[in-house]
């Protein structure tokens, strides 16, 4: 429920706030007897959220946090009707994203909202209630209050959607004393995937447990965090085991894709082809006049369609069992996780073998950082030398496939992590930490450089390498759009690059994120999915860009934006491997390949840096990633041509994984998709 991009004594009785974005020391001091909320993650604590009740009965909220230079410094004032809803509501304060300001009112049978991406009034004549765009947790929390008192656990939202809950299991923490019985509810409806949050037995808000993001949790009880995490990880398993089994079914006799455009060996489309597949494998490929199809055989007509190889997304943090169904329904059949919290990993590993689990496969690095205010929420922290080696070699005990190393890692460090990694058959791979530039990190080991604002680094002034958290990302921003890309020292990195065969994680579809987009408009990459996502997951990704900082303008981010975009042709165009990854949900990826095509590369080799190259980044290129006799059937079926238009890859019809064949709308009704998206932005 709380996004991760948004990082989202003041009374109701006073008019509305002006635009102008109200200074941190204005906002609301919390009283001695607030309500804290530890707002944590798996390697830290980000800050507080604190929640009150004035003495004239205005709800107040005060959230104060940093996430790895993402600032969030705001304030909530509520007031509820006499249905129990909001009537009023009013959020003040900052994020890295600009303004944080918000108000909603019903006044006169009429509900009118306006946020930083959005405005609107609708008629109110039932109980609804408000689910603001940003703000303190409080106003989460009301919202889910609220909700939890419903005897029916359904509530209708505003601007528009149908929340519901629904018991999901119970634990005991704290003790003596401070003991309670806490009860975990699975939420549908404000977001495409269920989340699950914690009650006490009053039905009052107690945490929010997010493995990736910010986990929030009633102060005094942030021990309980692993304890609850496994709680609903174990109980939603049980819901997960139940779709699991109703997608991978075995087929009972070959599968024949007739007359269809393929994507084969790796390389190149050909039309009029058939495909067979039998036992999970590959056993057919060619002309469709050329090749039998087997007696008995399930044959699916590909007239007008394109079959190609199961996407791969390179940069995906898998979130949770949800992420399968999302995934699997836009026709990734593998993903590279490059960090995640390595326990889920290994548990949803184990599940996946045993068909209990609907995901693609999985490729995981073991992300390892240092100790400083910007250590990554996921992963592992290595205060020593010693203790970052002995990290390598857990990670190859467990069976993670690569390292990634994180920015606040020690610089020195490198060189003999990267060449444990290297003795063990690892994979090295990750952002530059703090006062490191890309050439150094080639030169210390690693074997690919993540994020296309990393590589730029090497053009950088000392005033960016040396800095942390997000300003590594607002340098480039300002001062990309005057590199010369043809010209030292991105000239020597580039050859460098491309002499070693270093990979490149691009990501620009993020890039275009935080340096392109304004408030309020879908990004190109989520606006072919409009309409179909829950109405308040989509304002969500309404978010704009970063704010842009005096003396300069959005046209400078987006000219920096250009040159990053061009920087992908560049280094494909030297023979750089390039491999396609969203650090995303997801739905991301065609847009980034959109992308890569924008920045010169063919509609063939943007595919192919979603299929055969990730594929032999990770060393499975012999069982995977092209539609080869022998290969395992790891396929995607969509309407159209993407070798015209990469866009239509969005318009999966079937995917199959290891043989098993699923109905891309199927997919998408689990996850919580309500039609096909478009070929392209709208």
């Amino acid at each position: 429920m709380r996004k991760v991009t948004a990082l989202v004594a003041f009374c109701l009785s006073v008019p509305l706030l002006a635009s102008g974005q109200t200074p941190t020391s204005d906002l609301a001091t919390p009283p001695p007897t607030a309500q804290r909320f530890a707002i944590v993650s798996t390697t830290a604590r980000h800050g507080t959220s604190t929640r009150w009740v004035a003495s004239d009965g205005t709800r107040m909220g005060r959230e104060s946090s940093l996430l790895r230079g993402l600032v969030n410094e705001t304030d909530s004032a509520s007031h509820t009707g006499s249905d129990g809803m909001f009537d009023r509501v009013v959020v003040r304060g900052r994020t890295s994203f600009g303004d944080a300001a918000e108000t909603f009112a019903i006044k006169k049978d009429v509900a009118t909202w306006k946020s930083a991406v959005d405005a609107g009034s609708a008629p109110y004549h039932s109980p609804a209630e408000y689910l603001s765009y940003g703000g303190p947790f409080d106003l989460q929390a009301d919202f889910i209050e609220a909700l939890l008192a419903r005897a029916d656990k359904s509530l209708a939202m505003l601007p528009s959607g149908q929340a519901h809950a629904e018991v999901l299991a119970n634990a005991f923490v704290g003790n003596g004393a401070s003991k309670k019985k806490v009860i975990a509810y699975v939420i549908t409806g404000v977001n495409n995937t269920p989340f699950v949050i914690w009650a006490d037995g009053a039905g009052k808000m107690f945490a929010q447990i997010d493995s990736l993001a910010l986990s929030y949790i009633l102060e005094g009880y942030e021990s309980a965090v692993p304890m609850l995490q496994k709680a609903q990880t174990d109980a939603l398993a049980l819901r997960s085991r139940n779709i699991a089994q109703k997608f991978l079914k075995e087929p009972a006799a070959p599968i024949a894709f007739v007359k269809v455009r393929a994507f084969v060996d790796g390389n190149r489309f050909a039309d009029d082809q058939t495909v067979v597949v039998d036992h999970g494998l590959i056993t057919k490929v060619g002309p469709s006049g050329s090749i039998p199809v087997p007696k008995g055989a399930d044959v699916i007509d590909g007239t007008g369609k394109t079959l190609v190889p199961g996407l791969w997304d390179a940069h995906q943090h898998v979130e949770g069992d949800s992420t399968g169904p999302v995934l699997l329904s836009l026709g990734i059949t593998s993903v590279r996780d490059p960090g995640n919290v390595n326990p889920l990993t290994l548990s949803r590993a184990a599940r996946r073998a045993k068909g209990e689990l609907l995901l693609p496969h999985v490729y995981p690095s073991s992300l390892i950082d240092g100790k400083s205010p910007y250590t990554a929420q996921v992963g592992s922290v290595a205060t020593s030398q010693d203790q970052a080696l002995a990290l390598v070699r857990q990670a190859k005990a467990d069976g993670f496939v690569a390292i990634k190393i994180y920015g606040s890692f020690n610089p020195a460090w490198v060189s003999a992590t990267a060449a444990e990694a290297h003795r063990l058959g690892l994979h090295v791979h990750g952002h530059l930490p703090v006062g490191m530039r890309p050439a150094q990190a080639i030169a210390d080991g690693y074997d690919e450089l993540t994020h296309i604002y990393y590589v730029i680094m090497q053009a950088m002034p000392d005033s960016v390498t040396s800095a942390a958290g997000l300003k590594r990302v607002e340098g480039p921003a300002r001062l990309a759009k005057d590199v010369d890309l043809n010209a030292e020292p991105m000239k020597s990195l580039i050859a460098t690059m491309a002499q070693r065969k270093i990979t490149a994680d691009p990501t620009l579809a993020v890039v275009e994120a935080f340096y392109v987009q304004d408030n309020g408009n879908l990004s190109p990459a989520y606006a072919p999915f409009a309409g179909t996502l829950p109405a308040s997951f989509e304002r969500g990704l309404r978010q704009g860009g970063l704010a842009v900082p005096a003396g300069l303008t959005r046209a400078d981010y987006r000219a920096s934006f250009a040159k990053l975009q061009s920087l992908v042709g560049v280094l494909h165009k030297a023979g750089v491997p390039i491999v396609a990854g969203t650090d995303g949900y997801g739905m991301e990826l065609v847009r980034e390949l959109e992308l890569y095509v924008g920045a010169g590369l063919t509609t063939t080799e943007a595919l192919e840096s979603a299929t055969i190259v990730p594929a032999h980044l990770v060393g499975a290129d012999n069982r995977t990633g092209s539609i080869e006799v022998g290969k395992a059937a790891d396929l995607l079926l969509v309407n159209g041509n993407p070798q015209v238009n990469i866009g239509e890859l969005r318009q999966t019809q079937l995917v199959m994984m290891d043989g098993v064949l699923m109905d891309a709308d199927a997919l998408r009704t689990v996850a919580g998709f309500s039609g096909v998206p478009a070929d392209k932005a709208l």
